[in-house]
């Protein structure tokens, strides 16, 4: 009963904790003199790149630091600038910081097994997500399809890459379809889509650790910043969550009987 997944990229297929913007996000406003912290980096993630950088230069705290070492609030015209200078610095770094999160390849294995189509969007530009697909190809995870921002006219929340993945996949009604994504934006872009959606916590952007530095944490910790992540989630009000998409399995289960 279910006709196809939509995956985000990065902190669910790949990039385990999400790091590769928030390293480049944190490196470029550093060289404007305005050092962002890890969770202001990490604001708004999952919108096109250029989108987040605005989202982040209106936070109180940055527009402040902002316009004491510039003499004013961030404009349209520093919003671009960062955004050239994130280009070349994300690309220098992507295929790093791009490998498959365990567990990804059998689950998807088993969902075309089951004759689902996988298809992904992303907050990437196309340029970017071609260094991250091949990186992710070697090792062993290739989507049926791929959506980035710039070739639908916008990103999330917006569904319009959810739009064109199922044109491509040839897959309707998007009712019988799947989003899964780490952040409010990616169930935003289900939601949007009329889609079932599944949020993920321990290996996505709001935990936002390495898989090593995940599994270093005490069960304490873990639990504590797992159930932080849950509650960042819940606000978008997805219909499920999980800790990681290998996890998944089960929850397509249940949604395939509530679709009968």
């Amino acid at each position: 009963m279910i006709k196809a997944l939509i995956l985000d990229w990065a902190g669910t297929t790949v990039d385990h904790g999400c790091l590769a913007p928030v390293i480049v996000l944190q490196e470029i406003f550093s060289l404007r003199g305005v050092p962002l912290e890890r969770r202001e980096a990490r604001h708004q993630m999952g919108l096109l790149k250029k989108d987040q950088i605005r989202a982040i230069c209106a936070l109180p705290r940055v527009a402040e630091a902002w316009a004491t070492r510039h003499g004013t609030p961030p404009a349209e015209k520093d919003v671009q600038a960062l955004f050239e200078s994130f280009i070349p610095r994300q690309l220098n770094i992507l295929e790093h910081h791009s490998g498959v999160i365990e567990g990804v390849v059998e689950f998807i294995a088993e969902c075309r097994r089951r004759g689902i189509h996988i298809g992904s969007t992303t907050g990437y530009t196309r340029e970017m997500l071609d260094v991250v697909m091949r990186r992710a190809a070697r090792d062993g995870y290739a989507p049926d399809a791929s959506v980035t921002p710039d070739e639908v006219g916008g990103g999330r929340p917006a569904p319009w890459m959810v739009f064109r993945n199922a044109q491509l996949l040839n897959v309707y009604p998007l009712s019988h379809c799947v989003k899964i994504g780490d952040t409010p934006s990616d169930i935003a872009e289900g939601k949007n889509a009329g889609m079932w959606t599944i949020g993920l916590t321990s290996c996505g952007n709001e935990v936002g650790l390495t898989a090593a530095e995940y599994e270093a944490l005490s069960f304490g910790e873990r639990a504590a910043r797992t159930l932080e992540a849950e509650q960042t989630l819940r606000r978008g009000q997805p219909d499920y969550l999980a800790e990681r998409l290998a996890d998944c399995l089960p929850l397509l289960d249940d949604i395939a009987m509530r679709m009968e």
